[in-house]
């Protein structure tokens, strides 16, 4: 008698920016290069309730995106 396991994979085969659209590549789903990745559920007290958001950035739009805050980012 034969037993059988279904086993379902998923593989990232590339990350698109969501600021430039640049494709980054990956290879045996490891990207080939690092990406910032959010994903954010609104509280209750925003008035985005339960929204959930998410993106990927590039490093080259990350380095645009941070060097426009009031305040630098802690290194």
């Amino acid at each position: 008698m034969r037993q059988y396991t279904i086993k379902e994979t998923k593989e990232i085969s590339k990350i698109i920016c969501n600021k430039c659209g640049r494709e980054i590549q990956a290879a045996n789903g490891c990207l080939q290069e690092d990406v910032l990745s959010v994903d954010k559920r609104w509280g209750y007290f925003s008035e985005k309730d339960n929204q959930v958001d998410s993106f990927d950035l590039c490093e080259k739009c990350y380095d645009e995106f941070v060097a426009t805050f009031l305040f630098p980012i802690g290194k």
